[in-house]
Formats: C-alpha cells, sequence, structure tokens
C-alpha cells in the first residue's frame, strides 16, 4: 500500500475483505483498482481491510488497516468503495477469526467461541474497532468524506442476522452516496428498510476482460482437458467426502476428463488441502490432481484453461461465467449467497446450486450449454458491470 503521508494523488480507499487469502475477495481488489485508473490517472488505490495484511506473495495487495487510516484521512474529502463481497454479513467475529493464522484459530474458536460476550469482546480486541459489521464502513468513521460507495455488494443473509448488526449496516448505508448489490434477495432487504440500491453484476464478471493476459501467461501446472474442482473444508466429513469421490468418479467416466482440486482461499473457514488429500484416496478415477498454489492469477489460469468449474466458491462459479465455461455450485449447509447470485445473473437452463448427489447430472447439463450463448452471457454481464461502476460518478 501506499504510504499515506506520501501520497500525491487523489486518494481512493478501496475496502474489502482482502486482507485474508480468499479468492473472490483478492481478485475483486484488482478489478475495482483497474477500473479507477480506467477512469483517471490522478487516482491513487489505497487497500483497506480489518488488519494490516500483506499478501502480494499470493498475487494479492498490500492492505492497510481501516483504524489506521481513519485517524490520518478522517477530515479529510477522501473517496471510499467497497469492493463487493458479501461484507454487509460479515460479522467482527467472523472476520476476527479469518484474519487469525490458521493455527491459531481452533484454539481460539475453542476458548471464545462457546459465549457471545466472550466472542464480542476478543473480536472487537483484534481488529480495534467496536463496530458489528467491521468491513461496511459509513461517514460514522470518514464524516468528510467526498463520497462513500458501494460496488455490487452482498448481503444474501442480512435480513436472518441479529438486530445489532443489520441495523448498523443499515445505519451504514444510509450514509452512503451510491449503492449496488450484487443479487436481488440483498436488493429486496435493502428496499425493505426504504433503501434503493441499483442491481449490478459482482465485479469479477470483467475479469476476462480485464486480465486475461495476465490470465493466460500463469498457465496451470496439470495436463489438458480437466473440470476446476473446489470445496470447503466444511464438506470434510468422511460422508460427504465419499459422496463427492463417487460423483467425480461418475463424471470422469462419462467426460473422460482429469479432475483439478484447487483451493480458492487458506484462511480460516476456507479451503483445506488435507481434505482434498482424503478425498483422492476414495476416487477410483486415475486422472486426479491437486493443484497447490494459492497465487490468485494461477487459480484465475485454472478455471479458465478448464473444460467447466464445479465447487462451493462463488468466485470459482464467477470466473467460469466470465470465461463462458460450464460451472455448477455445490450445496453443503448454508448456500444462500451462490444461490442469491445465480438465480439473478445465470442464463436460462443453467445448473444453479445443487447437493453433492446431484453433481454429475449437474455437470453434464451444464455442459450441454451452448458455448457461444455462454461467452455472450459473459459480455453481457461485463458490460452491465461497467455501467453500474461508472453510475457510482468516481
Amino acid at each position: 500500500m501506499a504510504n499515506p503521508q506520501a501520497v500525491s494523488k487523489r486518494p481512493v480507499i478501496i475496502i474489502g475483505a482482502f486482507d485474508r487469502h480468499n479468492f473472490g475477495d483478492m481478485l475483486l481488489a484488482h478489478v475495482v483498482a483497474r477500473l479507477l485508473v480506467q477512469h483517471s490517472a490522478d487516482i491513487e488505490a489505497v487497500f483497506a481491510g480489518c488488519a494490516q495484511r500483506d499478501l502480494r506473495a499470493f498475487g494479492g495487495h498490500d492492505v492497510a488497516a481501516l483504524p489506521r487510516l481513519a485517524q490520518r484521512w478522517r477530515d479529510e474529502p477522501v473517496t471510499l468503495i467497497h469492493a463487493g463481497g458479501e461484507l454487509l454479513t460479515c460479522d467482527a467475529w467472523e472476520a476476527a477469526v479469518m484474519l487469525t493464522r490458521p493455527d491459531d484459530a481452533q484454539s481460539c474458536i475453542a476458548r471464545y467461541g462457546s459465549s457471545a460476550n466472550d466472542r464480542r469482546a476478543w473480536a472487537h480486541a483484534q481488529l480495534g474497532t467496536d463496530a458489528h459489521a467491521p468491513y461496511v464502513i459509513g461517514r460514522e468513521t470518514f464524516p468528510r468524506a467526498a463520497s462513500i460507495c458501494f460496488d455490487a455488494i452482498g448481503g444474501a443473509t442480512l435480513d436472518a442476522r441479529d438486530a445489532a448488526l443489520r441495523g448498523e449496516v443499515l445505519t451504514k448505508l444510509r450514509t452512503a452516496d451510491h449503492i449496488g448489490v450484487r443479487d436481488t434477495v440483498t436488493q429486496a432487504t435493502l428496499r425493505s428498510a426504504g433503501i434503493d440500491a441499483r442491481l449490478v453484476p459482482d465485479p469479477a464478471a470483467l475479469v476476462s476482460e480485464l486480465f486475461d493476459d495476465r490470465i493466460q501467461a500463469a498457465r496451470p501446472a496439470v495436463p489438458r482437458g480437466y473440470l476446476a474442482v473446489q470445496f470447503s473444508a466444511d464438506f470434510g466429513d468422511d460422508a460427504t467426502l465419499a459422496r463427492i469421490a463417487h460423483q467425480l468418479d461418475l463424471l470422469g467416466e462419462s467426460t473422460g476428463l482429469g479432475v483439478a482440486l484447487f483451493r480458492a482461499g487458506a484462511a480460516p473457514w476456507h479451503d483445506d488441502i488435507a481434505v482434498y488429500e482424503r478425498m483422492a484416496a476414495r476416487m477410483r478415477h486415475p486422472a486426479v490432481n491437486i493443484f497447490d498454489s494459492l497465487n490468485v492469477w494461477d487459480i484465475c489460469a485454472l478455471i479458465a484453461g478448464s473444460e467447466g468449474f464445479a465447487g462451493s466458491s462463488l468466485h470459482g462459479r464467477i470466473v467460469a461465467m466470465a470465461y463462458g465455461l460450464p460451472r455448477v455450485n455445490l450445496e453443503h449447509g448454508d448456500a444462500r449467497k451462490q444461490r442469491a447470485y445465480a438465480s439473478t445473473w445465470e442464463i436460462e437452463n443453467a445448473p444453479g446450486v445443487v447437493p453433492v448427489d446431484e453433481l454429475h447430472a449437474a455437470m453434464l447439463d451444464a455442459m450441454t450449454l451452448d458455448r457461444e450463448a455462454l461467452r455472450h452471457h459473459a459480455s453481457m454481464l461485463a458490460n452491465a458491470h461497467r455501467a453500474g461502476f461508472d453510475a457510482l460518478g468516481l
């Protein structure tokens, strides 16, 4: 991140959960920063999250902590833009746990997780803020901000969150100048609270248009002719892994394609390579590779070079959409944000979110869709996000 003391261009603070290793959030920061530069060469992008982290080794950014930036620019006419993601529903406890080192997360959960008061106190101490929704920033933090924007933000479960978090989020949103949301569920929730929001596809809809040269240069070290497959660690019980292995074996037999397993996040509560190893050991299909790179561009290249994506990651789906590829999301527990996005933006007849036992059939259905229609749909979504971003007036 640029040193705030040395910034000579107009600073724009890009806010998001790209202070931890999550493929989608890290990618969103790149898209929004590129769009800002295309709008004006006088902009200095400053990346901000709940904590100071340097994720450049993984293709991310050097991220500053919001409390530090607020001290520096609280009384300045800065511009703030929230870079998509499911930020409206990420509470302080979730944020704090996901920002801990993976080796420490379980001990923190064991020590503080059973009591709401303990969770809240520990999280606030970790993050340096009393906010219930620490990634949502309004004029309570930057009272003289020139503009506060939300670009294709997500909040598919906001109506089900506790009253304190929901009330805080709505209060902050009412201080914003421009609000774009990425699904009709979030849009309806805000409308019921008297807040108008423009419907805009996720920023990652532009990943192929903006970064294809960079992505094509990061060729995956796996044999060609494969499906890109991902699922989070909460799929990791033995029974579920056996069912996934069976479905992937069926897909291998039906299509002749290999399987490339990848992680879409290495932060706590994301993906676990040990789970993939356990699942791969159960498979009969011989062409199974575990892709170990956590670099955001390598992950994009793996998806872009595949014959389709299957997994729990919403941004795995969105990158596949941007490249006009077949895609299926897997359901295990709460998949409301994936359902909300697919129901809002998917092409007709595309499979959305399916149970594990329907993966084989759903992927075969997805692979019958017309590829030219998928590419045309990808272009439409990219153009729609550009229009939504232009409406922010930056």
